[in-house]
C-alpha cells in the first residue's frame, strides 16, 4: 500500500483493518494527507450510501470491495480535489461578483457595484463599444448602453440607475423594422438601483440576435408593464 494515495479510500471507509491502521499511523505525522482528508471528508459523506447508476431495481447493494473498487474511487476523488484546488480562487471571485440571469431567451451577466463608503459605486463591468445614454423625464430612470457588433448579433452592456424596486425588468432590443428581442431580464429589489439607500447602479450585459446596424433603440421595460426608459441607438 502506498499510504499517500489512500486518502480517498480511507475517507470512504474502503480500507481493510490492517491498511486502515497503517494509514492512521501515517496520518499522525503527515500534514499533507491530513489536509487532503479534511478536504475530502464532506464529499465522502455525500457519496456514502449512493448506489451505482446501473444497479438493478430490487437488488441489494453489494458490499464494497477494497481491492476492486478502492483504487478507482481514490483516483476519482483525487482528480476532483485537484480540480477544486486549482479553481478555488476563480470560483470565489465569480461567486461573489456575478449572477447569471436567463429570462425570455436573453442571457445576462449582472453586477451591482457599491462603494465601501456608501457613495456611488464604480461599475464592475466595463461599458464598452458605442455608447448611448438617455434619461426618462417621467420615470426618472437613466441609463447608458454600450453596443458591440458581433457576427451573431450585438453585445449589449447596460448601466442603469434611478429605478425603484421591487420590480421585474427586462431590456428589449428594438430593430428599425419594429422587431423586438429580449436581451436580458433581472429583478430590482427594494429600495432599487441608483437610488437613496442603494446608490450603486445596475450593470448588466447580454446579447441580441439583431445586427448592430439594424438596431433602433434599447427599451427598459417593466415585465408586463410600462416602459421605464428608451435609449435611441
Amino acid at each position: 500500500m502506498t499510504v499517500h494515495t489512500e486518502v480517498g479510500a480511507y475517507s470512504m471507509g474502503l480500507l481493510d483493518e490492517r491498511d486502515r491502521r497503517a494509514f492512521e499511523d501515517h496520518l499522525a505525522g503527515c500534514e499533507s494527507c491530513a489536509a487532503e482528508l479534511a478536504e475530502l471528508s464532506p464529499m465522502a459523506a455525500l457519496l456514502k450510501g449512493v448506489e451505482p447508476v446501473g444497479a438493478a431495481a430490487g437488488t441489494a447493494p453489494r458490499a464494497a470491495d477494497p481491492q476492486a473498487g478502492g483504487a478507482d474511487v481514490t483516483q476519482l476523488i483525487h482528480r476532483r480535489a485537484t480540480r477544486q484546488r486549482q479553481h478555488r480562487r476563480w470560483q470565489v471571485a465569480v461567486g461573489a461578483a456575478a449572477g447569471i440571469v436567463l429570462i425570455g431567451g436573453g442571457i445576462g451577466v449582472g453586477v451591482a457595484a457599491a462603494s465601501q463608503h456608501g457613495g456611488p459605486g464604480a461599475p464592475a463591468v466595463a461599458i464598452a463599444g458605442q455608447l448611448h445614454s438617455a434619461t426618462d423625464p417621467g420615470t426618472g430612470a437613466a441609463g447608458t448602453v454600450g453596443l458591440q457588433a458581433k457576427a451573431w448579433g450585438t453585445v449589449v452592456t447596460l448601466d442603469l440607475s434611478k429605478v425603484h424596486g421591487p420590480v421585474e425588468c427586462e431590456a428589449v432590443a428594438v430593430s428599425k423594422s419594429g422587431e423586438r428581442r429580449v436581451v436580458m431580464g433581472w429583478l430590482v429589489p427594494a429600495p432599487g438601483d441608483g437610488v437613496p439607500g442603494h446608490p450603486a447602479h445596475l450593470v448588466i450585459q447580454g446579447g441580441a440576435a439583431i445586427p448592430r446596424g439594424d438596431l433602433a433603440r434599447i427599451d427598459i421595460d417593466v415585465v408586463n408593464g410600462r416602459t421605464l426608459l428608451s435609449i435611441p441607438v
